[in-house]
């Protein structure tokens, strides 16, 4: 994981995180990665990490297990809402980035639905 410099590193993997959470990587209901297994993949202290954790668990993302550590969320209305926020972050991220390129609503239509195609052919 490559970290940006204009953001918290402790933000950084909870996104990482919750990205897992929405591919589906981690389950609703799994047990998180122990905080030391993420430091080691990620080359970061392990408060770092643990700091992560609290912001989901904070969220309700991931809740604690006394004893067992970090498991993810069952509710399904808290995993929609943070799919939702996700894809609007990115959303506004990718609109900032196409209307300083001076794309127009309609060649970024076009643009959208030819990469659709493209990417849906090479599944």
């Amino acid at each position: 994981m490559n970290f940006k410099k204009d953001q918290p590193i402790y933000l950084q993997i909870a996104d990482f995180l919750k990205t897992k959470i929405i591919q589906e990587e981690l389950l609703p209901g799994e047990q998180a990665p122990s905080v030391r297994e993420i430091a080691s993949e990620l080359k970061v202290n392990p408060n770092t990490v643990q700091r992560a954790y609290q912001v989901l668990r904070d969220d309700d993302i991931f809740y604690a297990q006394r004893g067992l550590g970090n498991f993810v969320t069952e509710n399904e209305e808290v995993i929609e809402s943070l799919k939702e926020e996700m894809s609007q972050e990115t959303f506004e991220n990718f609109l900032l980035e196409i209307k300083k390129l001076g794309y127009s609503l309609e060649k970024t239509l076009e643009k959208i639905k030819l990469y659709w195609e493209e990417s849906n052919d090479s599944n």
